[in-house]
């Protein structure tokens, strides 16, 4: 929360009641210097005994750490002097109580010191490079990482909040001690939000319960998840939440006796069995009861598993055993049994869950777990600290870590900040599926992943390069989505390529990165080769045999070029030719003033307009297709030509090379109005690849007219690949529109004439833009 200045009805307040009113300005100074004096004695006294209560919790630091923590708190207290909270506390007392949730998780000493000082830098005009001289580089990282970026302008609120969040996440990722002390930031706040206006509470709530909640869980700190989520419930709801938490209350001391009888009776058997187990009773939080009640439209009354308890036991072992004793105890409820010691949540949280059927038919929850996977449940990544001294970091650090290195594998491929975010939120809800590689290796997916997510999660190679799959020794759909014990092949090709269409049901962030950066480079790469042809044809036609290299020789040609054309690089200025951007023998004109041969063009041409007389002769060159479509050459979806037809390319501005057939109604609107931007286009020799064609039925309606249809396109060796019935035919008959795929034109007129041999038939035609 923002620090506030102290206001003049504040000091007001501390004045007595029947004080006389002063009699001049003078003495008005003197009772306002006194007044705030006073405070100021009051909020020191408040704070020190706040940091006082703080290095009681510290016995775990040496001496010197302690020592760098109270200057640390010196430091701060001297900066946010004269600040106040909105609750009416002195301002250092926010930082002490986070501090004190960090030393809760036994963080080290540059930790809690940039803990002391997280709001230096933002409220208080301290610099980084202040920290840094006075309390070294790494806790001015620290504090630097929690800063927000109040100095830059966006153009929305949305946009600086996930520029803020994007320099979080990836300071966290150089640093977890980063989200660990905005976690405890975020949670203090949360536990005095009633102090802030109303007005903000929702704000705020929303975005603790959609952005820092996940965000705790995915690290594993469910405690700090659980109490984050309810006190974002109370504040979004608060009619909601008062009213649950009395139901709750009434059924806590309803069923008080049968909790007891419950422990008592667990306690009783595992002592028969020898068993050392702690049993701990736990409830639901009211945030996740009020969700099971909202998704499943139940009542309060209505909903039972509200209670249960954890076994603490010694070993791996002894978790299993004490899950025998109590399903020979109660009755488990089908379904509601899961393993997760065997298998991890992605977040490193295991424990085994069983539901069992108790007492008057009550549904009663155990969790079984180590002492270590207790401790693993409740602090997540911070257990690393809690277990520094005994040199066990577990298997949360490590998955943590993965996920925190995703983060910068993801920057790096993401430059926008809304972008990154939206990545980042998929991966923060960790609703988890299991499924195994080929070698039986475990691997957690987020519900809905699909097996191109699993190929990516493997390596990106392998997601570049997928082709097919097979699910349990059958073959799939690459988008068919994976579901816990599957195991998953991907078949892999060299030549195979990423496709823009797996970006409409991937789930993770991962895979979906990775996709666009691919095809983002490879969009380039394309359109920069297809630049490179155009303007070496453009060349060839000025009377140049090859386009000149960007070598010594030529580096002031290239330099002035790119002055002229306001392109960053020779890459750049072949990619726009590719796309469309410029016109190739624009952009040879004035290589051939350049080099001096003013013959070819007047030196008066003007690359950035783009301006030239309808009477030059523009010479593109020559195109050959040889059937593949990529980003920078495609075949119109208006007349879809195939091999065979007379073609035109047309260059889009930014759209790269459209090729369109000649007869095409488009084309001529396009040549209209702007002639220049054609190119001459011809198919290659031999080509074996199959096109999409267009072709439109009419029929006479009756019993079977489609499957007569059809069976003259087979015939012709047609392969239909989708079909529309249109309402505006005549009466008595009806419209088919077919795309079909054929390997030329000879083949389309091979199915119109088996079609229009058909009885049923009463037209046959190719579907394209006619001229009019």
């Amino acid at each position: 929360m923002k620090a506030v200045q102290p206001q003049p009805s504040v000091q007001d307040a501390n004045l007595p009641v029947n004080a006389p009113a002063p009699e001049s300005q003078a003495s008005a100074a003197a009772v306002s210097t006194e007044v705030a004096s006073r405070s100021a004695a009051s909020a020191t006294a408040v704070s020190r005994a706040a940091f006082a209560a703080l290095l009681d919790n510290l016995g775990y630091l040496d001496a010197a750490s302690i020592e760098q923590v109270r200057q640390a708190y010196l430091f701060a207290d001297q900066a946010h002097s004269g600040q106040w909270r909105s609750s009416g506390d002195p301002y250092i007392t926010h930082p002490i109580a986070v501090t004190a949730l960090c030393a809760s998780w036994k963080l080290d000493a540059p930790a809690l010191m940039a803990a002391l000082m997280h709001d230096a830098m933002e409220d208080c005009g301290v610099t980084k490079g202040d920290l840094a001289v006075r309390f070294g580089t790494p806790v001015a990282e620290l504090v630097d990482g929690l800063t927000k970026l109040d100095k830059l302008q966006f153009n929305t609120r949305e946009e600086n909040q996930a520029e803020s969040f994007r320099k979080m996440l990836l300071a966290m990722a150089r640093d977890v001690r980063v989200i660990l002390i905005k976690l405890a930031d975020r949670t203090h706040n949360m536990r005095t939000l009633s102090d802030m206006p109303r007005s903000k509470w929702g704000r705020i709530a929303s975005e603790t319960l959609e952005i820092y909640a996940p965000i705790a869980h995915r690290l594993g700190l469910n405690q700090t998840y659980r109490e984050l989520q309810d006190l974002s419930f109370r504040h979004l709801h608060p009619w909601r939440y008062s009213t649950l938490s009395k139901a709750i209350a009434k059924s806590r001391t309803r069923r008080r006796d049968l909790v007891q009888r419950v422990q008592t009776e667990v306690d009783a058997q595992f002592a028969r069995q020898g068993l050392q187990a702690r049993l701990a009773g736990r409830e639901s939080t009211l945030y996740s009861l009020y969700l099971r009640m909202e998704k499943n439209h139940q009542s309060f009354a209505k909903v039972t598993d509200i209670y249960g308890f954890r076994v603490i036991v010694p070993s791996v072992t002894e978790c299993y055993t004490a899950l025998g004793v109590l399903h020979q105890m109660y009755k488990p409820v089908p379904g509601k049994f899961k393993d997760h010691i065997a298998i991890p949540k992605n977040n490193g949280y295991q424990s085994l869950h069983t539901t069992l059927v108790g007492p008057s038919g009550v549904s009663i929850e155990f969790q079984m777990r180590t002492e270590e996977m207790h401790i693993v449940a409740e602090a997540g990544v911070a257990a690393h600290w809690l277990y520094q001294a005994q040199q066990r970091p577990g298997e949360t650090e490590q998955m943590s870590t993965q996920w925190l290195q995703s983060l910068l594998d993801i920057q790096n491929e993401t430059r926008d900040a809304t972008e990154f975010w939206d990545h980042v939120k998929v991966d923060l809800f960790p609703d988890a599926v299991y499924v195994f590689t080929p070698k039986s290796e475990i691997m957690a997916m987020p519900r809905g992943a699909t097996v191109v997510d699993f190929a990516y999660a493997i390596h990106s190679k392998i997601g570049n390069h997928a082709t097919a799959a097979r699910i349990n020794n059958e073959d799939v759909p690459l988008r068919t989505e994976l579901k816990s014990g599957d195991v998953i092949e991907i078949i892999t090709a060299e030549n195979a390529r990423p496709n823009p269409a797996w970006l409409g049901f991937v789930k993770t962030a991962r895979a979906r990165s990775k996709i666009r950066h691919h095809l983002k480079t490879s969009s380039q790469n394309e359109s920069a080769s297809l630049g490179e042809k155009l303007l070496s044809q453009a060349l060839r036609a000025e009377g140049i045999e090859h386009l000149p290299p960007q070598d010594e020789a030529n580096e002031a040609l290239w330099d002035q070029l790119l002055q002229d054309t306001g392109n960053r690089s020779r890459s750049e200025l072949l990619t726009d030719i590719g796309m469309g951007r410029r016109i190739a023998s624009l952009v040879a004109a004035r290589i051939m003033v350049l080099l001096g041969d003013h013959g070819h063009r007047p030196n008066a041409v003007l690359l950035s307009q783009e301006r030239y007389s309808a009477k030059d002769k523009i010479s593109q060159g020559t195109v050959t297709l040889d059937g593949s479509t990529n980003a920078s050459i495609r075949f119109a979806h208006c007349c879809r030509p195939v091999p065979g037809d007379p073609v035109l390319g047309y260059l889009g501005r930014g759209e790269g090379l459209m090729v369109h057939h000649a007869r095409c109604a488009i084309v001529k609107r396009l040549y209209e109005k702007d002639p220049d931007r054609f190119i001459s286009v011809e198919w290659a020799e031999g080509l074996t690849q199959v096109f999409e064609s267009g072709i439109l039925v009419t029929v006479r309606n009756g019993k079977g007219v489609l499957a007569r249809v059809a069976s003259e396109l087979t015939d012709a060796e047609v392969d239909i690949q989708h079909l529309e019935m249109v309402d505006e035919a005549p009466m008595g008959t009806t419209d088919l529109r077919f795309v079909v795929t054929v390997k030329n034109q000879q083949q389309v007129e091979a199915a119109l004439r088996n079609l229009r041999r058909a009885p049923v038939v009463i037209k046959a035609m190719r579907i394209m833009p006619s001229v009019d």
